[in-house]
């Protein structure tokens, strides 16, 4: 069905083509050939890529065909828009007629360059549609949830699921539809069901924990693959699933409205989708009846997200999975409760990427210690003694320790230290009797001999797990060439291993730390020529690689994991630089809209976590609860993508007005039980919530101009000045002529963990926020307010004296005081107000509290507490002490966009247009930066070096897009491309120079820049 605007026949002949131009980056839902689409307009994208300058894009046409043989030629048979004179290029919808289900679709793009002239046809793509439906019925073709018959919840032994069934004939194409109420692992004829990914050795690799984590009780997920390599040539199919709880069936999920005291049975939904060669197709589906047989007798004993897996290798059933498996004595199936107890819950196609084992991020160990006990306990200070290290056993090279072997007899205990804390699952090769049994207990530090050490000095610190185990579990089946297993069921954080053994002598061969995320594809990077700041930097990716986990959670190893919405908003912005997470926050929109309809105050607010949990109450939570109107914002302004502000703008306009409903002409926030969580001076809750509430009502301005909401702009932006004012009035004293930001008006977090709980007036954090709003009157104002911020952060002699109650005389000069809500303002304020260079100031401090005082205590990855752990006093507050918390890694989004120099226009959202203006380290620490950021555009550069007082600069500005670059300099003149005056430059435009930095318009291309700097 061809047509669109203009429809087929309206496109104009080709001009000569445009040379060094092409197209590249197709995507449909932001994904590359995606498998399981259910949007009824998929949204496409491309890019321009050009060696040229200047380009960019006028015309577009895109066609969608059957097949792509019919693409050639522009004889598209389903759409075809015609030539659309547009430089849209992000999130372009599909216009064509209603898509089928379970199809592919190919399609390609044509475009036209600025003078008209015709690129390069794009290489063809596809997508293919899920199954159109969300009542989890349509589509299906009589699919139900099975469940083992006669299983009790949290009876041993995981469910193994299997249906053998006869082919018809030749198996041309072969789709598997499947879900669990718990997580699955999936298997067509004894093979496992892997997924594509780009780097692995063979180009797939393992999921893990799917369908990933909903509010169960309203969305369940499930997927698509392209299982017809696995069907073979044989005359028969088998499929087969193991279950494990997940997050359906466990403490994890307290306090949520499906979580069930006595357990929760798990159930397996699926449709296997058999096209063959006659045209004719087959669906074999899970429903009682049907040939379904089930049992708990195999190797999986025991799984819990928490506490980990138990596997029992004397109990594995050899060809279960496989055509030919005798399974008349296994129990049937019956249909499960689900449809019944929440019949208007939704099963909808999963619309991002899969968290998934990444082969080239795996860790082997950099050195194993063995220990045979413990001596010191009377000596040592804290009472736990040291261990006795067997240094015949042990291996501290760390090539060596790689593949070391180690062999282990009962009392034996084995420290292996992979060298990075990571989040995934360990494999690990054995060898030893039947019947022996290993331990292996996870941690993400080392004992030490302070005070809060729970061991003796050199075994793993595992007391900030709280109640969770973290433990795998193996029993051998006394395989004398070794045997080899991976945790599937479960998920770790940890950068140690404790290795113990019970029931007889065993070699362990090896050992690998497996990583699993959601952040699968880097798109950024900064890299300096400080070490230090280098492993900062290091610390914030393997923090986010860990943390975004099917959804952005707090911390990945004790007995929390979830998905805490404050942390997930100030972190966003960091977030999308580094990887490609437009579908992943999305999604996690639509899990935090969904909780705010069941657990939010008065089915309005959006939750302080998502999904569902024991953290449900509806305490008033600025800060965190506006994550539901952040994280929109966010999503669009670095995507340029306005998908989830529509599909979002129902839940926050219901969020702003119940906000005015309860406090109505006082313009106050709700409330912030949180406030700016584990700041090191406080700021009061209500000071918090008021900024919170005004900082919401403008993105909501901003989103609503958009979206073409004319009136909701107007609204939003007059409730954003009254919120101003009552601020003003509120918090603004000029007593005495002395200018004085009220933070101090109100208590602080009622639940602050450790620390003070006094409030301070001309706290760092609200400073940082009256500046970044402009919650001031008048320009003396705000230099007045720049100047008591850098006052509060040098903290000199004279500062602590004339504040001798604050906290920061503890302090040394130059720190921080800010926590969760202050951290992502930070730096980036310092620099829209000219002070750069307390921002390099506080980037290089290593004295506690600062970003560096982790990385000289061994981080890496980001702490949750600027105090987490010190070589001096040891480990903080083990009631909540994580060492993988990525929240404080919000200083990222100012190295890209301040330090690198990469900054998005907020009018141009997407990058269409950009800022470079690299700020310059005025300490000289730093005299080498090299950023980039793969934009909807293009990749984006900016590397600069300092040298004999001359700056060179290398950028890239993307095809189809542009930038205002700001060179630092003594003389505009002297800013040159070779030996041109870049105001020369063919295309370029010369702005002007202003407080030492020149201004330039640049059109797209590669830049190599020198200037003067004395």
């Amino acid at each position: 069905m061809a047509g669109g605007v203009g429809g087929a026949g309206t496109a104009r002949a080709a001009e000569p083509v445009a040379g060094g131009t092409r197209l590249a980056g197709l995507t449909v839902e932001h994904r590359a050939n995606p498998l399981g689409v259910d949007a009824a307009r998929p949204r496409c994208g491309w890019r321009m890529v050009s060696s040229s300058r200047g380009r960019r894009q006028s015309a577009y046409r895109l066609l969608v065909a059957t097949s792509a043989e019919r693409l050639r030629g522009g004889r598209a048979d389903v759409w075809d828009s015609g030539r659309t004179a547009s430089a849209d290029s992000v999130a372009v919808r599909y216009a064509g007629g209603q898509l089928r289900p379970s199809t592919r679709y190919f399609w390609t793009v044509q475009v036209w360059d600025e003078d008209g002239r015709a690129v390069p046809e794009a290489p063809v793509a596809f997508f293919e549609t899920g199954l159109l439906s969300t009542d989890g019925t349509a589509g299906w073709d009589g699919a139900r949830w099975i469940t083992m018959a006669g299983k009790k919840p949290d009876t041993a032994g995981a469910p193994l699921l299997r249906h053998e069934a006869a082919l018809r004939g030749r198996v041309r194409a072969a789709r598997l539809y499947v879900s669990a109420l718990g997580v699955y692992e999936a298997y067509v004829n004894g093979r496992r069901v892997a997924v594509p990914l780009d780097g692995s050795p063979d180009g797939s690799t393992e999921e893990l924990l799917t369908p990933g984590w909903t509010n169960y009780d309203t969305t369940v997920s499930y997927f698509t693959y392209d299982v017809t390599e696995l069907l073979g040539a044989g005359r028969k199919v088998t499929l087969a699933a193991v279950l494990g709880n997940g997050w359906y069936n466990g403490r994890v999920s307290e306090g949520s409205v499906y979580y069930a005291q006595n357990g929760n049975p798990l159930a397996l939904k699926a449709k296997l989708l058999l096209r063959y060669g006659d045209g004719s197709t087959q669906s074999l589906v899970t429903a009682p009846g049907t040939g379904w047989k089930a049992t708990d007798t195999g190797p999986y004993r025991a799984d819990d997200i928490y506490d980990g897996q138990t596997y029992d290798a004397r109990a594995e059933l050899p060809g279960w999975t496989d055509n030919g498996y005798d399974d008349s004595d296994r129990a049937e199936v019956t249909e499960h409760p689900y449809a019944t107890r929440f019949p208007d819950a939704k099963l909808v196609a999963y619309p991002g990427e899969s968290a998934r084992l990444t082969p080239a991020w795996d860790r082997r160990p950099r050195s194993v210690t063995v220990y045979t006990g413990v001596t010191g306990r009377d000596g040592s200070a804290n009472g736990r003694g040291r261990i006795v290290v067997d240094a015949s056993r042990t291996v501290t090279d760390p090539a060596e320790a790689a593949t070391a072997s180690v062999t282990l007899a009962e009392g034996d205990t084995a420290v292996f230290d992979l060298g990075q804390n990571m989040v995934g699952v360990p494999r690990y090769t054995l060898r030893g009797p039947a019947g022996a049994q290993v331990d292996l207990r996870f941690g993400e530090m080392l004992n030490d001999a302070s005070k809060g050490a729970d061991g003796p000095e050199g075994s793993v610190y595992r007391a900030n797990l709280r109640s969770a185990k973290a433990t795998s579990t193996y029993t051998l089946k006394g395989d004398q060439q070794g045997e080899s297993h991976q945790d599937s069921l479960t998920f770790y954080g940890f950068r140690y291993a404790s290795v113990t053994v019970t029931g007889g002598t065993v070699t362990v061969t090896s050992l690998t730390g497996r990583v699993a995320t959601s952040a699968l594809r880097q798109i950024g990077s900064v890299t300096t020529d400080d070490a230090t700041v280098n492993q900062l930097i290091g610390n914030v990716h393997w923090g986010q690689r860990g943390n975004y986990l099917w959804i952005p959670t707090d911390c990945p190893q004790r007995d929390e994991r979830l998905g805490w919405t404050g942390d997930t908003q100030l972190f966003s912005h960091t977030g999308l630089y580094n990887v490609d997470a437009v579908a992943l926050l999305s999604h996690f929109e639509d899990i935090l809209i969904d909780s705010q309809r069941t657990y939010g105050a008065d089915h309005a607010q959006f939750t302080h976590v998502a999904p569902g949990n024991r953290y449900n109450s509806p305490e008033p939570a600025s800060g965190w609860s506006d994550c539901g109107v952040v994280v929109p914002w966010t999503v669009w302004q670095m995507s340029g993508d306005t998908t989830v502000i529509d599909r979002s703008w129902a839940a926050m306009s219901t969020y702003m007005d119940w906000i005015h409903a309860r406090t109505g002409d006082s313009y106050s926030g709700q409330g912030a039980i949180y406030g700016d969580w584990l700041a090191f001076q406080q700021t009061s809750t209500q000071f918090m919530s008021d900024v919170y509430y005004g900082y919401s009502a403008r993105l909501m301005a901003d989103m609503a101009a958009a979206t073409g909401r004319t009136a909701e702009a107007r609204a939003y932006q007059e409730l954003f000045s009254r919120i101003k004012r009552a601020f003003i009035t509120k918090y603004l004293s000029t007593e005495g002529g002395v200018l004085t930001v009220r933070s101090g008006l109100g208590d602080a977090s009622p639940v602050t963990p450790g620390g003070t709980t006094r409030t301070e007036d001309d706290s760092q954090t609200a400073l940082l926020w009256v500046l970044k709003l402009g919650f001031y009157d008048t320009e003396a104002q705000r230099r007045q307010l720049v100047t008591l911020l850098a006052e509060n952060i040098g903290n000199d002699a004279a500062y602590k004296a004339a504040h001798p109650g604050s906290t920061r005389v503890q302090y040394a000069e130059n720190t921080l005081a800010v926590g969760f809500l202050g951290v992502n303002v930070l730096a980036p304020v310092l620099t829209d107000q000219g002070r750069a260079d307390l921002a390099y100031a506080l980037l290089h401090q290593n004295a506690m509290p600062s970003w560096l005082y982790s990385v000289d205590n061994g981080a890496t990855t980001v702490w949750e507490r600027w105090n987490s752990y010190s070589k001096q006093d040891g480990f903080g507050p083990v009631a909540m002490n994580s060492f993988n918390h990525y929240s404080y890694g919000a200083i990222m989004e100012w190295m890209y966009a301040s330090m690198a120099g990469i900054a998005k226009d907020p009018a141009a959202p997407g990058f269409r247009h950009f800022f470079l203006r690299p700020h310059l380290d005025p300490t000289g620490r730093i005299t080498h930066v090299s950023g980039s950021h793969l934009s909807p555009y293009g990749e984006i550069v900016s590397e600069w070096r300092t040298h004999h007082r001359t700056l060179s600069h290398r950028v890239t500005v993307p095809a189809n897009s542009t930038a205002t670059l700001s060179v630092p300099t003594v003389d505009p003149s002297g800013v040159r491309e070779g030996r041109t005056p870049l105001s020369g430059v063919r295309g370029v435009q010369y702005l002007g120079f202003s407080d030492g930095t020149a201004s330039y318009r640049l059109p797209s291309g590669h830049y190599e820049l020198t200037a003067p700097l004395e």
